[in-house]
């Protein structure tokens, strides 16, 4: 067993039996320590730690353990080694044979954007100076050593494309590439631009060439740009695209090019498509292709594309709050912390005890965390900000300490509340309702019943302000759940006749 994490190991010796693991997996022993053998993974986790040594005092590397289990440097710990860089000089974690991970990256990187002189592209030297300044190199090791990601960053240190966002469109892989332009929009290379809308600019030419019918291809091609692409552009004037409405302005794309289809399977275009064919189409499309399709027929009659019918009512999804024992029992499991890390028992403590939708929550950052002059801790999700009650405030508090994907060139100086794997971007909304997910936490009925509890304690409109919810959608929910606080104000509101003033 590793003497760290208590793993399941094997001696690095051949016709060495292994030993069974339920899970099926078994690790490697990499070094022999004081405490005993330990495995790859912490071995990598002891050269990367950093800070003051409990035993001398001294601010470097802590690769050792004391004997209650606290992390101290080598010398303390009865010399496990020499971590010391014979380049550079300082401690960290050695790559090679006394080079560290951090010269190395360097080494490496710094070919990578080579103009073809032996130095640097001047343009892109701060992109190097933050790579290379991230607390995990050999994590920015592991990234060059990708096959795809060399080619992009020769391409741009060659000046094979222009250093540019638009520049940037023509390489590939996607992926690849939007990671290289969020560094170096964070770097100071390039402009800031909504990445999101940026991403459907990129793939509307390319999803429109994937349609064969030149007639269909050119309704879609105006409705993308003067309605779709346009509703994004202003969004993005307003604030960040996000996400959701990014996927949503797609889906409703592909569902107007299958009505199109569907037309064309009937024998009939967008001009001539009569009450009855339209009828048909909202008779066997599922609910969400409704709901889709409503926006792209709205613009076909008001642009007269199309006669003026009549649109069959959609069924808007009605939500099923989760019961109200359910609730506490989810509360108490975030308090006692039962197999959930710090992030995501801020993120469920957020639904469950204020309601709020994970895109919003993704947008949180360190500035709407605030303690008021009595200690009390305020999180800003409208006006006035949201007290935060004593025990969940200590869950906050210890997560601020410990936030992740602090140790990489992506956000090494974020101050979002829950920064993500990209360069200045938060965590993605799909991957936190997976995790909510694989916890049995129940995203949108958890909201649907905080959101419901609380209306039943104020005004809808107190709540609204300080969730950020519209007035007009609490007052509807607050009428669903039985009060309306038509009386809550002090005194009498019954109708009275304004005396007939006398002549």
């Amino acid at each position: 067993m590793c003497a760290r994490c208590q793993r399941p190991l094997r001696l690095p010796v051949r016709n060495r039996p292994v030993p069974p693991d339920s899970r099926g997996r078994v690790l490697v022993a990499v070094r022999r320590w004081p405490e005993g053998w330990i495995c790859g993974g912490c071995y990598s986790k002891a050269r990367e730690t950093y800070g003051v040594c409990p035993g001398c005092g001294v601010d470097r590397l802590l690769p050792g353990l004391t004997q209650d289990g606290a992390a101290c440097c080598t010398d303390c710990a009865g010399g496990i080694g020499d971590f010391t860089c014979t380049r550079c000089g300082n401690e960290g974690s050695n790559e090679y044979r006394g080079v560290c991970g951090r010269c190395v990256l360097g080494d490496r990187l710094a070919a990578h954007l080579d103009d073809g002189t032996g130095q640097i592209r001047p343009e892109l030297v701060a992109f190097y100076d933050r790579i290379v300044a991230m607390h995990r190199p050999r994590v920015g090791i592991l990234w060059l050593s990708k096959p795809h990601v060399p080619p992009i960053l020769r391409a741009l240190a060659r000046g094979d494309v222009p250093l540019t966002h638009d520049g940037l469109s023509h390489l590939s892989p996607l992926k690849s590439v939007v990671h290289v332009r969020d560094l170096l929009i964070e770097s100071g290379v390039l402009p800031p631009v909504d990445r999101h809308l940026v991403l459907f600019e990129q793939w509307l030419p390319k999803w429109l060439d994937q349609i064969t019918d030149p007639a269909q291809r050119k309704i879609l091609q105006t409705y993308a740009t003067w309605s779709v692409l346009h509703r994004l552009r202003s969004a993005a004037d307003n604030g960040p695209v996000g996400h959701y409405r990014d996927q949503n302005a797609r889906h409703r794309l592909r569902v107007a090019a299958a009505f199109l289809e569907h037309l064309a399977s009937c024998g009939v275009d967008l001009p001539g498509c009569g009450q009855a064919d339209l009828d048909r189409w909202f008779a066997n499309a599922a609910d969400a292709r409704k709901r889709a399709s409503r926006p792209f027929l709205v613009w076909a009659i008001r642009t007269k594309r199309m006669q003026q019918l009549r649109l069959p009512p959609t069924r808007e999804p009605v939500p099923k709050p989760i019961s109200l024992r359910h609730r506490v029992e989810l509360l108490r499991r975030i308090h006692a912390g039962d197999g959930m890390d710090l992030t995501e028992r801020v993120i469920a403590m957020l639904i469950l005890l204020y309601a709020q939708p994970l895109n919003r929550i993704t947008r949180l950052t360190l500035d709407d965390i605030s303690v008021d002059e009595d200690g009390q801790m305020l999180i800003r999700l409208g006006d006035p900000p949201a007290p935060v009650p004593a025990i969940f405030a200590a869950i906050i508090t210890d997560y601020l300490a410990a936030r992740p994907n602090l140790t990489t060139a992506t956000n090494k100086n974020s101050t979002w509340l829950f920064p993500g794997r990209r360069a200045g971007q938060p965590l993605h909304p799909t991957s936190i309702r997976l995790r909510l997910s694989n916890l049995d936490i129940p995203n949108m009925p958890g909201r649907s019943r905080a959101l419901r509890e609380m209306l039943l304690q104020a005004p809808p409109a107190v709540v609204a302000g300080m969730l950020g919810y519209h007035t007009g959608k609490s007052e509807a929910i607050a009428a669903q759940a039985g009060t309306a606080y038509k009386r809550y104000a002090v005194g009498d509101h019954s109708r009275t006749r304004n005396p007939r003033l006398s002549r």
